[in-house]
């Protein structure tokens, strides 16, 4: 966008100052410039009355009650009716108005995204962009980019819908499906948010959808509900790195240990050891054990030299990252009370909320990377807390949250569990032989298996 871009002038790499001023300080006027361009006003329609309500305002009004955790749609009314908006004045219109034209935007014409879903999709960009410089590099720094993937089911919707009154209570109908989502690691950011309208469909089905978006050289990290052997293949034959706890009872044909102790392994394996079922790629398969626990985690990336084992398990443990940050988007910034029973509502109170949760999270960054800390020791619900108290009395948060943090209790020791994992020396690692084979013909079983259950995250996770 180029007036976006004229607003903005460049950052140079590493200006930290910079890039909180124009970056995240900005991003409200930002907000009202891509409305600006984002939401076109419907054409006179004839004869009469014109529209009282613009959509710009009707947009603006639902991200600021969202950031100031509204939990109907009435409070958009309110907040139009009663106090007014940016340039806009008061305006004379019912709450009836409002909820028919949140209906009527939220679901356009086909070919077209509603425009909540296109301004996040700028607002990723836009924050990747700017924050880029405070990115932790040290994290798998042989990947073009780390990324979680997972994915949550929405809350149930009120039986406001007289198709929903006379159903039991925990009906199906009244899930408005689930979100699926790619977590840059590195930026504590969203890369890409999809939607799926049926709430058991297993999370492989969904994943495509998101891949589409994933340059070549990524590393994904995922849990054990992506764990499947033509799912390991695909992503290797994308040119995509992948990480993976291994599933309980697989098995697997050792083809060369790299590495080995009492408690400690590092070796090449075929995934399937049986005729019915074995994967195409050679994979690298980690183990160790902390006291009474083993861990065991899966790799494509079979160089030990450029992946070490305490890496695989310190990536592995950021995957917890993106299960934060959908605990912000349906806790602190309150998804789970959900405006309405109408789907195309729902969804654009879904991408108001991911927008904020957005700034939320660069703010973080911002206040971490000011005050020399890790971006883990800044409290999220505190931040969600306070940025509006800071910004009703004219004050930078992120100067504010620097300056009276550790006082405070806004920045604080993480409780994060400490990556304990054994650190092998590279003169103890045994190359593979030159001629070693890395792929087969690959024979996938296909069984008939209900619909996969929420899984228990482990505390190792």
């Amino acid at each position: 966008m180029p007036e976006l871009e004229a607003a903005v002038p460049a950052v140079p790499a590493g200006t930290v100052g910079a890039v909180t001023a124009q970056a995240v300080g900005a991003i409200e006027p930002f907000l009202e410039q891509l409305l600006n361009e984002l939401v076109v006003e419907a054409a006179p329609r004839g004869p009469g009355r014109p529209r009282v309500l613009p959509s710009l305002a009707l947009w603006a009004g639902v991200l600021v009650c969202l950031l100031r955790g509204a939990t109907t749609q009435c409070a958009v009314w309110r907040l139009l009716a009663r106090t007014g908006l940016w340039r806009y004045p008061r305006l004379a219109i019912s709450d009836g108005a409002v909820y028919r034209r949140l209906a009527q935007e939220s679901d356009p014409p086909a070919g077209q995204s509603p425009p909540l879903e296109r301004l996040f999709s700028d607002v990723c960009a836009l924050l990747r962009t700017r924050l880029a410089p405070l990115a932790d590099a040290t994290l798998a720094p042989f990947a073009h980019a780390v990324l979680a993937v997972d994915e949550t089911t929405l809350d149930q919707v009120k039986r406001w819908l007289p198709a929903l009154r006379g159903g039991p209570a925990h009906d199906d109908r009244r899930l408005p499906g689930k979100l699926a989502g790619l977590f840059d690691l590195r930026t504590q950011l969203w890369v890409a948010v999809t939607h799926g309208s049926a709430p058991h469909r297993n999370e492989k089905a969904t994943a495509p959808r998101l891949l589409s978006q994933v340059a070549t050289g990524t590393l994904l990290v995922f849990d054990l509900g992506y764990f499947s052997f033509p799912w390991f293949d695909h992503l290797t034959d994308q040119g995509l790195f992948w990480v993976s706890r291994l599933r309980q009872k697989t098995s697997y044909t050792l083809c060369h240990i790299c590495y080995q102790d009492e408690t400690t392994l590092d070796a090449l394996v075929w995934l399937g050891a049986y005729r019915a079922d074995r994967a195409k790629h050679l994979v690298r398969l980690v183990q160790f054990r902390l006291g009474p626990v083993r861990y065991s985690y899966l790799t494509n990336q079979t160089d030990p030299a450029c992946f070490p084992l305490q890496e695989i398990a310190r990536v592995y443990q950021r995957r917890w990252d993106i299960e934060l940050a959908f605990r912000l988007v349906k806790q602190y910034l309150q998804l789970r009370l959900l405006w309405s029973s109408t789907t195309a509502v729902v969804l654009q109170q879904v991408w108001g909320v991911l927008i904020i949760s957005q700034i939320v999270q660069a703010l973080r960054l911002e206040i971490a990377a000011r005050a020399g800390v890790d971006v883990f020791e800044v409290s999220v619900p505190l931040l969600v807390t306070y940025v509006p108290q800071y910004l009703a009395e004219g004050q930078d948060p992120v100067a504010g949250f620097v300056q009276d943090g550790r006082r405070l209790g806004f920045i604080r020791p993480s409780r994060r569990t400490a990556n304990r994992a054994p650190e092998i020396l590279a003169s103890a690692i045994r190359p593979p032989p030159a001629d070693l084979v890395r792929s087969r013909t690959p024979r996938y079983a296909h069984r008939r298996c209900a619909p996969a259950l929420p899984e228990t995250v482990e505390a190792h996770d």
